[in-house]
């Protein structure tokens, strides 16, 4: 069984995603988070942020996480400024469920996140599909060299080890963030003996799994160490940068709606690493 404990005065951010005996979600100490509204910069306190209608960009983190939400029996809803957003949270067999829907004009583009900042250890794994396209951001240029075009929003690999770059293993802190989105719908995390697994599901809508995965270094000058494994609608952190298959669309009924499923077991087989990769530097 998982348990999930929203705040949606502030946001309607997760504060807890707890499994018997584990928190999944890191935190840190952030108190003008409580202050946040609408036009502030993003206030990172930890914990899972809806971010929609991008994760980067404008708004930074999306439009909803510095507005209050309301709750009217088991769902919890805000109204931002283009769309509707709700959400109803159900405990299941082996977990916990989450059921979006998103009102908006017909036609409205969007990139929706679950940006859940998980506390792992560095021994954790991360096990998505074998071969996966995965893109990679312009953070990761420094570490991939003569492969990064210039001006490119993003290159691509395959999973686990796009470009030689191990992003299936964290590992202890060496200064490195790198932004990633891999297509697929499901990753697992195994921290020990205890697993995570995360799943969206949207009927004709791209969903992928975007990966923060932050070893202490970001932001500057005072870096921490923060892993995101972000479900996700789109392909892109920036909306400004979707092209025509990137992000969801409202379509014609005014509706759109999705599910996150989590579970506390996994089915994902171990990544196959490339035979040869480059550590990180």
């Amino acid at each position: 069984m998982l348990e999930i404990t929203t705040d949606p005065a502030h946001g309607g951010r997760w504060t807890s995603l707890r499994s018997p005996g584990r928190e999944w979600l890191w935190h840190r100490t952030a108190p003008e988070r409580d202050k946040a509204v609408p036009g502030d910069a993003f206030v990172d306190a930890g914990g899972l942020e809806e971010c929609v209608p991008t994760v980067r960009g404008l708004p930074d983190h999306g439009d909803v996480w510095s507005r209050p939400w309301t709750r009217t029996g088991d769902t919890e809803h805000v109204q931002a400024e283009s769309f509707t957003l709700a959400r109803t949270v159900r405990a299941t067999a082996d977990g916990a469920q989450v059921d979006y829907t998103l009102t908006a004009r017909p036609g409205f583009r969007f990139v929706w996140a679950a940006h859940a900042l998980l506390d792992l250890s560095r021994d954790a794994t991360l096990h998505m599909s074998s071969d996966a396209t995965t893109r990679l951001f312009p953070e990761a240029a420094p570490l991939v060299g003569d492969n990064w075009p210039t001006g490119a929003p993003w290159i691509t690999g395959r999973w686990p080890t796009p470009h030689g770059l191990p992003l299936h293993r964290l590992g202890p802190d060496d200064g490195t963030a790198v932004g990633a989105v891999v297509d697929t719908a499901l990753c697992c995390v195994h921290d020990g003996g205890d697993r995570l697994a995360l799943e969206l599901r949207a009927d004709g809508q791209p969903v992928s799994i975007a990966l923060w995965r932050n070893l202490a270094g970001y932001p500057q000058p005072h870096p921490y160490r923060s892993t995101g494994v972000e479900p996700m609608l789109g392909r892109v952190f920036d909306l400004a940068d979707a092209g025509p298959d990137d992000a969801a669309r409202v379509p014609a009924s005014g509706e759109i709606r999705w599910r996150l499923a989590l579970t506390a077991a996994c089915r994902c087989a171990s990544p196959t690493p490339q035979k040869e990769h480059r550590p990180w530097t």
